[in-house]
């Protein structure tokens, strides 16, 4: 299977909202997308296109594909190769899509990086090796190997909750000097590092804990890779939009607005569970299924109404009201 590689360079036009500033290389409202499966547990490329419409319609710019959200350990290379090239497809050059590529084998992660290139993709998510928690010059070295195996830029993701290991500053320094990996999604969630961090480099942060979105924005990230966004991209992307025009107060607002929805998606996890669920109930998805370790969520954890999000536009807003926990 081959697809055409057609490799993006330059600075993201305006998606939603035109902000003061040029929209950075791999955008700035961010979602880590869930992917949508039967109840066979089959990729159902319908719902993938469903839900890309929806993402597009609430002004997400970037979308990531096969991060942690889209069950990255249960997809095949092939898997996530059609997946990208689907999205990349069904986009149309409307957001940047990123692909999550990182595994804790660095040849996997180098044949990853060259099957996403292949689909389209526009960018590299490369999460730090997970279980066998290298050390960190292993982990520049696995970086660095990923990232020169494409001409695509890459985003690195630090996670150490998930992987035992964290990128410390030094090393995430060291890697900013490679011309190509130009970001990180930051879920460690010391903010006090990442001001620091950001003034000593030219990485571009982006928040990758929904619960922290205002402070990290505030604090200097540049974007969000958000799992909220899948149920609420119009709330999120208005969120970031305020951010980037320095409209504090209108942020705040929307933050008081998204908090009873992200404590609602988030706080039962796992998040790919519940997201899915959501977004059955909303109907812009089929089916909530996911795949064994994780097990579909029994009955929604947030519902969003019973109308379609995918004929709202970015500047419609979602009444928090319209959550009702299930019981």
């Amino acid at each position: 299977m081959r697809w055409t590689h057609m490799v993006w360079r330059g600075t993201v036009g305006p998606m939603t909202s035109p902000g003061p500033h040029p929209r950075p290389v791999l955008g700035r409202t961010l979602v880590a997308m869930v992917t949508p499966m039967s109840s066979e547990g089959a990729v159902s490329g319908p719902d993938v296109d469903a839900l890309v419409d929806h993402l597009l319609a609430g002004g997400c710019d970037g979308i990531v594909v096969a991060g942690t959200t889209g069950e990255a350990p249960t997809l095949s290379l092939d898997e996530m190769g059609d997946l990208v090239h689907r999205v990349t497809t069904r986009v149309k050059g409307a957001a940047r899509v990123i692909a999550g590529v990182g595994t804790n084998d660095t040849a996997t992660s180098v044949r990853g990086a060259l099957v996403a290139a292949e689909a389209g993709a526009d960018g590299l998510l490369v999460v730090t090796p997970y279980y066998s928690r290298p050390q960190q010059a292993g982990i520049i070295a696995h970086c660095c190997a990923v990232a020169d195996s494409t001409d695509l830029p890459v985003m690195l993701y630090d996670v150490p909750a998930r992987t035992g290991t964290a990128l410390t500053p030094d090393t995430l320094t060291r890697l900013a000097e490679h011309p190509r990996i130009i970001a990180v999604k930051d879920a460690k969630g010391d903010l006090f590092e990442a001001m620091e961090v950001m003034a000593e480099c030219s990485l571009e942060y982006y928040c990758g804990i929904d619960e922290l979105n205002l402070p990290y924005l505030a604090a200097g990230a540049i974007g969000v890779v958000s799992v909220t966004a899948n149920v609420w991209p119009d709330r999120v992307a208005a969120l970031v939009n305020a951010m980037s025009a320095q409209d504090l107060e209108d942020a705040r607002t929307v933050n008081r607005e998204l908090s009873p929805m992200t404590r609602a998606l988030m706080r039962p996890g796992p998040a790919a569970c519940t997201a899915k669920a959501s977004l059955a109930d909303a109907g812009i998805i089929a089916d909530p299924s996911v795949r064994l370790p994780l097990v579909a969520a029994g009955t929604p954890s947030v519902r969003v109404g019973a109308t379609s999000s995918m004929s709202r536009r970015a500047s419609t807003r979602t009444d928090a009201s319209t959550l009702v926990r299930a019981t």
